[in-house]
């Protein structure tokens, strides 16, 4: 009875949703299950959704029901919008931020070796992959970026850990070959409204 509810809340729901909020919708009609419980049939549930065309998938803001990554080229099929692309200096931008985050925008244009990313950094902004996380203490007391929980979710991660190792060198600024790590790195494909997201697919389109 558990896993039933369970699937049919997960399935209903916009968005992932975390065991507390699980419990606070199932203890609400005076029922008593534990977070063990829980956590149990979720586990059994994703056990089930194995070799399916759709699977139970643990993030960083909770638990959904996802489209087999191996089936995007099927499912897009059913919507007519294209994926989005992202310019490869937006791309070097998230990817600074990911892994040398805090970083204010000045240091990673001197990384990037270019200035100008103001429209790229308000464009993560809306995106919601980035936040402000506070200002650093010296003159002009700039912003300072880290990733959000959605970032987390839409490149289907539970924590930064879970990111791509990539040596170190990659990612300072004597080393300009960033751009060449930064496709493996960082990629999704977007099927209209659903994210069919596989393990950090991003489409790339060359900066004009």
């Amino acid at each position: 009875m558990l896993k039933n509810i369970l699937e049919g809340l997960l399935m209903a729901s916009s968005e992932p949703l975390k065991i507390g909020e699980l419990l606070n919708i199932l203890n609400a009609e005076n029922a008593v299950f534990t977070s063990d419980e829980v956590q149990t049939a979720l586990a059994e549930l994703t056990n089930d959704y194995q070799n399916r065309g759709i699977l139970l998938q643990e993030v960083a803001r909770g638990w959904r029901f996802q489209v087999a990554p191996d089936l995007a080229t099927w499912v897009s099929k059913l919507y007519e919008e294209k994926p989005p692309r992202y310019s490869r200096a937006l791309l070097e931008s998230l990817a600074l931020i990911a892994y040398k985050q805090p970083i204010t925008r000045a240091e990673i244009e001197e990384i990037r070796g270019v200035s100008g990313s103001y429209n790229i950094m308000k464009t993560l902004l809306e995106h919601e992959w980035v936040k402000i996380a506070g200002y650093k203490n010296v003159p002009g007391k700039p912003a300072l970026f880290v990733t959000t929980s959605k970032f987390l979710d839409y490149f289907n991660l539970k924590s930064l850990t879970d990111l791509p190792d990539l040596p170190e060198a990659e990612i300072e600024p004597a080393l300009p070959e960033i751009n060449a790590v930064i496709p493996d790195a960082i990629k999704t494909e977007e099927i209209g409204e659903t994210a069919a997201v596989t393990t950090m697919e991003i489409a790339v389109e060359e900066e004009s």
